[in-house]
């Protein structure tokens, strides 16, 4: 199906040049089942060849000006948005999200560049007050090294350049491994970063069907200084272990379990609406989804009306259709754990208020299609309510008191992002500081901004990406005595 508009490389970018390694792996559309490209099957060969590169790279890349850099980013940023309906159509071809969310996805990627453009003139040293008159003590920034970055598909530009931008613009160089769902739009963005100027080497692109092989190489080579990854636990878990051997620097966002509270005093028809968005946004398929629901009981049964009614007014349909809501889901493997999830709670008294039941196949080309689905009569012992489902499922449960539902939230080892809906300024204060997670949102269903922190604690991963913080992430601060 291949090119769509000005994109059609479907080769690995390694070193500068597009590279076939002489193996292939098929791309897959999940609305049809369609092959719509066979891309590059690198090996440990081309993970090596990577390394080198990236070495060489970073050497001069990490000794150009901040101005450089910044200027290489400025450029990247306003093709992005000048490619911005090819970029969408490609993320929407190849993982199933409804166009208009990618187009809005192009342009929150692009935030990421644009901010680290701006802060790479940012990236100050200091100087610290001596304890005796003929010493100085300076504080200088310094690149990390070269970096590898192992991204997921439901993002696949966001995931990329909120990774990439800081890095680049640190001084870094940066192996990509983007996901085997969506390697496309990782393939566009180098095509993209070339035309900007990027250096041969600074940024490279490695597709495999392996993974695992490509990434031991890499993490094998001390002179990758840092990992930085996002997907699920049990991956991040192994790959920080392999990382530990050769002391990497590390920054991993992996799996959620989003809380969605709403209090007594809550404006309900803000909540209904930002619990929609929250939880059907990208097909459900987002770790900061509202994976569970909880409503004070005292206006669970109009909430739940409301809501029910809002969901049944989303369509569902072929990503490319103007109007189409909820995609498919991105492959066999989600979807099958959608209906687990499902089946579980029904089968252990929950009830469907909507959906519940995969679609027709028929009715849409054999597509991984799940009806949106509301769950009410949850209960703890429920898979959706102890695990991400990632999917168009919204477990509904009720609470009575403020420190019951602060205690519902805070039971799981997940910690990236929660929400919380109230009129009661004073119970904001107590709930946030209460709430064990990186972000959460007070009505506000959709938090993430290009020039705040985002990230999580406990099983949810460890270091920040995004605004000051996200930079910080790929700079070492070398400390300099010099007594005089």
């Amino acid at each position: 199906m291949l090119p769509v508009g000005r994109f059609s490389k479907t080769d690995a970018w390694i070193a500068g040049t597009w590279t076939d390694p002489g193996a292939r792996f098929r791309v897959i559309n999940p609305a049809t089942g369609e092959t719509i490209a066979e891309v590059a099957d690198c090996g440990p060969e081309e993970a090596r060849r990577a390394v080198e590169a990236a070495e060489t790279a970073f050497r001069a890349w990490s000794g150009t000006s901040v101005y450089e850099r910044s200027a290489v980013l400025w450029r990247l940023r306003d093709l992005m948005l000048e490619h911005r309906e090819d970029l969408a159509r490609l993320m929407s071809l190849e993982m199933g999200k409804p166009i208009k969310e990618s187009r809005g996805e192009v342009v929150y990627a692009a935030g990421f560049v644009e901010w680290y453009a701006e802060e790479a003139k940012r990236i100050f040293g200091e100087i610290i007050p001596a304890s005796t008159l003929e010493k100085r003590i300076l504080i200088q920034a310094a690149p990390v090294g070269p970096v590898y970055g192992i991204t997921p598909w439901n993002f696949p530009a966001a995931m990329v350049t909120r990774k990439l931008a800081p890095a680049l613009a640190a001084g870094c160089s940066f192996i990509l491994k983007p996901a085997e769902q969506s390697p496309l739009t990782a393939l566009a963005l180098a095509e993209l970063l070339h035309e900007a100027g990027l250096p041969p080497g600074v940024f490279q692109v490695i597709t495999t069907h392996d993974p695992a092989g490509v990434s031991q190489v890499i993490l094998d080579d001390p002179r990758i200084r840092k990992l930085t990854f996002t997907g699920s636990t049990e991956v991040g878990s192994k790959l920080y272990a392999q990382a530990a051997a050769t002391v990497k620097r590390v920054s991993l966002e992996l799996g959620g379990h989003a809380p969605f509270l709403v209090f007594e005093d809550a404006d309900l028809d803000k909540a209904v609406k930002e619990a929609v968005t929250c939880a059907f946004r990208n097909t459900g398929q987002t770790c900061v989804c509202a994976n569970r629901i909880y409503v004070h009981e005292a206006v669970a049964g109009r909430f739940l009306e409301a809501f029910v009614e809002a969901v049944r007014g989303l369509k569902v349909g072929d990503p490319l259709d103007e109007s189409t809501d909820i995609g498919p889901l991105v492959d066999q493997q989600g979807f099958d754990k959608v209906k687990a999830h499902v089946d579980d709670a029904l089968r252990r008294g929950a009830k469907a208020l909507l959906g519940g039941t995969p679609l027709a196949p028929g009715g849409r080309a054999g597509g991984y299609y799940f009806a949106p689905t509301v769950l009410a009569g949850v209960d703890a012992a429920m898979r959706v309510a102890r695990e991400e489902t990632f999917g168009p499922v919204a477990p509904v449960l009720t609470f009575a008191s403020e420190e019951e539902a602060v205690r519902l939230a805070n039971d799981t080892p997940y910690g990236l992002a929660a929400y919380v809906f109230t009129k009661d300024v004073s119970r904001v204060f107590r709930v946030t500081e209460a709430l064990e997670y990186g972000i959460v949102g007070v009505n506000d269903g959709v938090p993430a901004t290009p020039q705040a922190p985002f990230g999580g604690v406990k099983l949810s991963g460890v270091g920040r990406e995004g605004g000051t913080y996200g930079i910080e992430e790929y700079i070492e601060r070398k400390f300099v005595s010099i007594k005089l």
